[in-house]
């Protein structure tokens, strides 16, 4: 089942901190699209892959996951 969800990921500050986000979620299975936003703080996912996974992929590109919206 396919779902938006929004992650808040306070240590995101510049275009470096998105690309590397970006590059972490997107080749994981069931992500459909990734949108980091520098200015929220956030990363908003479409698509199926668990919370789990996309925490984890987020967390191996330097960042924490604070919450889920």
């Amino acid at each position: 089942m396919s779902a938006t969800r929004v992650y808040d990921v306070p240590s995101i500050s510049c275009g470096h901190c998105k690309q590397a986000i970006e590059g972490a979620v997107t080749p994981l299975e069931g992500v459909d699209a990734v949108t980091v936003d520098i200015d929220a703080r956030t990363v908003t996912v479409d698509g199926s892959a668990s919370d789990e996974a996309v925490e984890a992929a987020i967390d191996d590109a330097g960042y924490e996951v604070a919450g889920k919206r």
